[in-house]
């Protein structure tokens, strides 16, 4: 899916991964317990700084920070927008 968001310098756009609907036993969460997800997809990507350039690409997995990014809708998709810095690695 592409969108038309084109971040500046150093930010990525992630699409948040869909939180766990069961534990590993199979006990069903329910919304108000859902833990924000901490992993996600690149879709789209800046041109990175003249000293730094960047090391993630479109369609890349990523884990990144519980607070990290800020939350946007874009045409009824929730993404976040954030640095290259609070990702934390490519899975």
């Amino acid at each position: 899916m592409s969108v038309n968001v084109k971040p500046l310098a150093d930010r990525v756009l992630v699409e948040p991964a869909a939180a766990e609907e069961k534990t590993a036993g199979g006990i069903i969460i329910p919304d108000t317990a859902k833990e924000k997800p901490q992993r996600g997809k690149i879709v789209a990507v800046g041109s990175g700084t003249k000293d730094e350039p960047l090391t993630v690409k479109v369609g890349d997995n990523v884990l990144y920070g519980k607070y990290a990014g800020t939350e946007l809708s874009i045409e009824g998709h929730d993404y976040l927008i954030m640095k290259e810095s609070d990702i934390f690695a490519i899975v």
